[in-house]
């Protein structure tokens, strides 16, 4: 037996493969959106894909079930809790999976969502690895409000917290110490909030050190789980339903994207609709130096797919602009990933444009504060642990978009968030909404000299 986990840093996401040696046999948990890896793996072992199991309906990322049981024809396995749109067996507690010396057990765990299922695996009749999707996290666990307000839900947070608590403990905290934990989530996902670097752990280690496993009571708990949450970037709930539906083909899909030709100044720019925004993928430097009107300077990072989820609204067409076809085709592959792709209305390399932002004289803002509107576009928790200026406003990026009518117009404004990536994009896209009513400066990374006193 082998065990193959995959990451997708971007978006802090696991997904497995579990193989029979013997059987030559393969099943998938919680496949991201583009397939090919898992068909490449299957290749590599000369193993057959017989089966797809999702753990719940994801609302962070889209999976590629649906197109891996088209080309494969493997059985998509989900809980009936689901309610799945896509050809699927139930899959629920009391069920299994059996191939080779494998067997695959799901136990129910709602809490994360009501769907949640954990799968239980067992070798030669010994239980081995528990691969745990968004319930049970190492150091911590999923969170329970991604659902609140969603279409087919009737759970809110508390509820959903108080199932988890059950969850943990009647579930997975009653098996073996020596079991591999298997989460669906690392560091960085919105769907814990102190999720540990670490890929895999051990039950046994879990129950001593993770704050959800120990003893409390079931309000205690609830109420430290719904306590300080990271935000819900606007992408979420429209994940949640693509996923119950289904995703179309990834590769189908991002080749009907069309690359056009390079902007290189006003007059190639004039065939772009004027009121649709610009999602520039350059430098900031590059940025500051020319870019187009109704843009955001959302660089490529480690969390585009967030921010460009937390900023365009699901449905919402945009461009998307960058310094080369190689980059385009990287970020296409990654809007895909939140199923974002559908929107770019039309992607273009940018090489000069007209409009350019004003660099801040840092030594002229550090003696005359009083003098700006500071906006802060940092979450909340982080602004709890660190407040970097007294007299700032709090708006963080995910709200800056729909409070822009707002932000005082009487000073010029400068922005500023942890480290420069936020704020490139916080400022850009108001600079362009307020469109020359007040300067706005991006503080960049100049905020180290701030933050680190």
């Amino acid at each position: 037996m082998q065990i193959k986990q995959w990451e997708d840093k971007n978006l802090a996401q696991f997904s497995y493969g579990i193989l029979s040696d013997g059987e030559k046999k393969l099943i998938l948990i919680d496949p991201s959106r583009n397939p090919q890896p898992y068909l490449d793996f299957s290749k590599e072992k000369e193993a057959e894909i017989i089966g797809i199991i999702e753990t719940h309906l994801h609302a962070d990322f889209v999976s590629s079930h649906l197109e891996l049981h088209q080309i494969t024809g493997a059985r998509i396995y989900a809980s009936s809790m689901v309610d799945a749109a896509y050809p699927h067996n139930t899959f629920d507690e009391g069920d299994s999976i059996e191939f080779g010396k494998i067997k695959l057990s799901p136990l129910s765990t709602p809490g994360h969502s009501p769907d949640s299922i954990t799968i239980l695996l067992e070798h030669e009749g010994k239980q081995k690895a528990l691969f745990t999707g968004d319930t049970l996290f190492i150091g911590d666990c999923g969170r329970p409000d991604l659902r609140e307000g969603g279409e087919n839900s009737s759970n809110n947070g508390t509820e959903l917290a108080k199932k988890m608590y059950h969850s943990l403990r009647n579930k997975i905290m009653t098996l073996n110490d020596e079991i591999v934990l298997y989460p669906g989530h690392g560091a960085g996902s919105l769907c814990g909030k102190g999720i540990s670097k670490a890929n895999s752990s051990f039950i046994g280690n879990e129950k001593q050190s993770n704050w959800s496993l120990q003893t409390m009571a079931e309000d205690e708990f609830a109420q430290t789980l719904l306590s300080d949450k990271p935000f819900i970037p606007a992408y979420f709930a429209y994940n949640v339903e693509l996923n119950r539906k289904g995703a179309a083909s990834f590769r189908e899909s991002i080749g009907k994207i069309n690359i056009g030709d390079t902007i290189e100044d006003n007059v190639d720019s004039s065939r772009l609709n004027k009121a649709t925004w610009i999602v520039d993928a350059r430098r900031q430097e590059d940025y500051k130096d020319g870019h187009l009107p109704q843009s955001i300077n959302l660089m490529e990072g480690e969390k585009f797919e967030t921010w460009l989820g937390s900023i365009i609204n699901p449905g919402e067409l945009f461009y998307l602009a960058g310094y080369s076809q190689e980059q385009l085709q990287r970020l296409i592959g990654r809007a895909a990933a939140i199923g974002y792709e559908t929107q770019i209305k039309d992607a273009f390399i940018l090489r000069s444009a007209t409009q350019k932002e004003e660099r801040i004289d840092m030594a002229i803002f550090r003696e005359n504060m009083e003098d700006y509107t500071i906006i802060d576009v940092r979450n909340a928790a982080e602004i709890k642990e660190v407040e970097i200026f007294k007299n700032s406003i709090n708006i963080p990026l995910a709200e800056l978009r729909n409070t822009v009518n707002d932000i005082p117009t009487e000073k010029p404004v400068i922005v500023h968030c942890a480290g420069g990536y936020r704020s490139a994009a916080g400022s850009s896209m108001l600079s362009s909404a307020l469109n020359g009513k007040v300067k706005v400066f991006d503080m960049g990374e100049a905020i180290n000299e701030f933050s680190k006193k």
